[in-house]
């Protein structure tokens, strides 16, 4: 438990070093094409998944 308190720590201090450089709006941009590029991919991989013969 110890071990994902940490984690989630240095996750907020990074994600506050990005808040007050300005990197915020980079960061989105990339959160939203990593989002589609994702979505899309777990879309192909339901129809792909779905057509195999027992």
């Amino acid at each position: 438990m110890l071990g994902w308190a940490m984690t989630f720590l240095v996750i907020a201090l990074v994600a506050g070093v990005f808040g007050f450089f300005g990197i915020v709006s980079t960061a989105v941009g990339i959160a939203k094409i990593l989002f589609f590029v994702f979505l899309i991919m777990f879309v192909v991989s339901l129809i792909f998944g779905g057509r195999r013969s027992m």
